[in-house]
């Protein structure tokens, strides 16, 4: 039976300012009624304002669950009415999809497009700026809730209510839970160091993360 999520959302944004910060930003996004076009540079309408992290083939498109967004909730009681789909900055909202069913690899078609996973999602110091917590990228990381992001493999128009259907799943198995789990350790086992290896060597991750992991075995073994 063929896994299929809904595409609850799309969302994109215009450059503006960050709120009590100036500092020009497009993490404010608003949700997408019609069609729009996927490529591989990300979505039509949608704009970054710092390159070098944000956006480009690799990042061309931020998903987010929006099964995290109680928890955060809860952990953040005093912003609990600031947490819903969209406030991070994600292009892409769906229920029933989380970090601990989703490989770096694994191949999903997306209404017209066929997208890639290629890395979780480094929280940006901007999303603890919007909400006034300035701790929340940090909490991110530790919880793993991250989100993820892909590359376009075949560019095409998305819109809310499409089906996201996995097409091709990645065969070595490892979730994005388990990779935020094994690159918090300080010393991580034998098994962890084993995941490091495999992600390092991995080519369907990201560069920048291949490289991450590459560096963190080389301490590893200095140390």
């Amino acid at each position: 039976m063929t896994a299929s999520w809904t595409a609850d959302a799309v969302y994109a944004g215009a450059l503006r300012e960050l709120e009590d910060d100036g500092a020009p930003t497009g993490i404010y996004k608003t949700p997408v009624a019609g069609p729009v076009h996927l490529g591989r540079e990300g979505l039509a309408g949608d704009v970054q304002a710092d390159r070098r992290h944000h956006g480009g083939p690799e990042r061309a498109l931020n998903h987010y669950p929006a099964d995290h967004y109680p928890g955060w909730r809860e952990r953040f009681p005093d912003r609990a009415g600031a947490f819903g789909p969209g406030v991070l900055g994600e292009n892409l909202s769906t229920h029933g999809l989380t970090e601990t069913d989703v490989r770096v690899g694994d191949v999903f078609r997306l209404g017209g497009a066929v997208i890639q996973v290629s890395q979780p999602r480094n929280p940006c110091w901007k999303i603890g700026r919007r909400l006034g917590l300035r701790e929340l990228p940090r909490a991110v990381v530790e919880t793993g809730r991250s989100g993820w992001l892909y590359r376009v493999l075949a560019p095409g128009d998305i819109a809310p209510g499409d089906a996201l259907t996995l097409e091709t799943p990645a065969p070595h198995g490892i979730t994005l839970a388990r990779l935020w789990a094994v690159q918090g350790r300080h010393r991580p086992d034998a098994e962890a160091r084993e995941t490091l290896a495999e992600l390092a060597a991995l080519p369907e991750l990201a560069p920048v993360w291949r490289q991450r992991f590459a560096s963190r075995l080389e301490w590893l073994l200095r140390n």
